[in-house]
């Protein structure tokens, strides 16, 4: 039980030094995020491996059609600002 406590603490520290996240982290377990994630992926219409550009081009043709000049609401540009944040900070920081 010792051993697998060591190797599960030894692989949680690599991860957060080698990816600069946690285990729970990357696959949302214990963070909350899980279901805001796929919800602001599912707004924004991008994958799992979208790049920062695809998130930003998305949240653009988001907000070209929701923006309150087009007939949409300050509610929905401020989902899809918040939906951009999340995912632009879930991506990791370029090395």
């Amino acid at each position: 039980m010792v051993k697998l406590l060591t190797i599960l603490l030894v692989v949680s520290l690599a991860s957060r030094l080698l990816l600069g996240r946690w285990p729970w982290q990357m696959v949302g377990i214990g963070t909350g995020l899980g279901a805001e994630e796929r919800r602001a992926r599912a707004l924004l219409g991008v994958g799992k491996a979208a790049t920062h550009s695809e998130i930003i081009d998305a949240h653009r043709r988001l907000i070209a059609r929701v923006h309150p000049d087009k007939g949409g609401t300050n509610d929905q540009v401020h989902e899809a600002n918040a939906a951009r944040d999340l995912l632009l900070a879930q991506l990791l920081p370029p090395r």
